[in-house]
């Protein structure tokens, strides 16, 4: 890990089994897609964040205030100087969706279990059913910044001065021969296609079969190399509704050191709904 730009927010599953038991300065929180997960077992202290209940505000398609952002810390426990670890199913994509939104609410010291659930399965290490319980604190929140966060006017912007736009759905959502996530029938837009200029990452590239991260050296041959990205420009990644594009967002961002990163969370549940956003469908043309 040693090679990434900041490999402090990234943490190995035999660091996390150390500190388990350190739950006066680290709470480990489990995010998955599958909000029933963590109920069948899960790690030993770990706390569950939902990533729709308890982020999303459940009348407005947006997130839940500062308020109760701190709210939600302090049930579980969290100060503003504990170090926070994340972890999930689904090579993290939770785990780094919700590592993103603590950052939103300017929470320091925010890592990722590397490989997630399934590599701490894998290695058959211990999961409990128990849930923990811990004294409330007095968190402080701060109101949720612009710098890692895009929303639709900027992405246009973004777009026609011809920033880098990564687009990091399936090759059959890129194109517009699906409008929906595969599996995902029901959570469709009504037009299919990507933002103009886009190019195509899948947010599985960035990620081994095991759910770790690939090294340093593969993600650059990915994004620099095959992609002529730049860490010094400006970027914004989107997907579906922000989930995947927030690990590629992670992965750009801490393990690849993009200065200029921002995750377009409306992303295209919001662009291929809108009246009047442009769309282009099919590959893009060889340069």
């Amino acid at each position: 890990m040693a090679d990434y730009a900041h490999p402090e927010v990234l943490v190995s599953t035999d660091w996390v089994a150390r500190h388990l038991g350190d739950t006066d300065t680290i709470r480990v929180i489990e995010s998955n897609e599958d909000v029933l997960l963590y109920a069948t077992g899960h790690l030993h202290n770990a706390v569950h964040i939902d990533w729709q209940t308890d982020l999303q505000d459940d009348l407005v398609r947006d997130y839940i205030g500062a308020q109760e952002f701190a709210r939600l810390c302090s049930e579980h426990g969290i100060r503003n100087d504990t170090t926070v670890v994340f972890y999930g199913d689904k090579s993290n994509w939770w785990a780094c969706y919700a590592f993103w939104v603590f950052k939103l609410f300017g929470h320091k010291d925010c890592r990722i279990m590397d490989g997630g659930r399934a590599k701490w399965s894998a290695e058959g290490r211990v999961l409990t059913p128990d849930v923990p319980a811990y004294p409330s604190t007095n968190y402080e929140a701060q109101e949720p910044g612009g710098d890692i966060r895009a929303f639709h006017a900027e992405v246009v912007r973004h777009m026609e001065r011809g920033g880098a736009l990564v687009d990091v759905r399936s090759p059959q959502e890129y194109i517009g021969e699906v409008t929906h996530m595969p599996g995902y029938p029901q959570e469709g837009a009504l037009r299919g296609g990507h933002i103009p200029g886009a190019v195509n990452v899948p947010w599985s590239r960035a990620a081994r079969e095991d759910g770790t991260f690939k090294s340093r050296e593969m993600l650059e041959e990915i994004y620099l190399q095959e992609q002529g990205l730049t860490p010094k420009g400006d970027t914004v990644a989107y997907c579906r509704i922000g989930e995947r594009s927030s690990h590629t967002w992670f992965v750009l961002r801490y393990l690849l050191g993009f200065k200029n990163v921002k995750n377009y969370d409306g992303s295209w549940t919001e662009w291929g709904n809108l009246v009047g956003a442009p769309i282009e469908r099919g590959e893009p043309e060889a340069e």
